[in-house]
């Protein structure tokens, strides 16, 4: 009886691993986008954090004012890192249970 408790068991540890392991493939192709300075500045990235894009809007370039640009940039990036963790989260927490477990996130 114990023997059968401890197959169940395996199987259900396999298959949520497999479910896993999908969701984080999913993840590569889920895409957030931060914005800085009411969207003159976007960065794009997807669910693992990789950067796709950054767009600017030619108005804000300014080659007297390069500090205000980095710092848009910057902000930008942020919010689209943000974004990505709680992509993450909401994506991989039901494996979890809102347990942060480093290294998975």
């Amino acid at each position: 009886m114990m023997r059968n408790n401890m197959n169940q068991m395996m199987k259900q540890v396999k298959k949520m691993q497999q479910e896993m392991a999908k969701a984080q493939q999913e993840l590569e192709h889920k895409e957030v986008t931060g914005t800085a300075g009411g969207g003159v500045v976007k960065v794009t990235m997807n669910g693992h954090k990789q950067l796709r894009g950054i767009e600017i809007a030619p108005e804000v370039v300014d080659p007297d004012d390069v500090e205000m640009l980095q710092d848009l940039i910057t902000a930008a990036f942020n919010d689209a890192m943000k974004q990505a963790d709680e992509l993450l989260a909401k994506d991989l927490g039901k494996f979890t249970g809102g347990m942060n477990i480093p290294g998975l996130f």
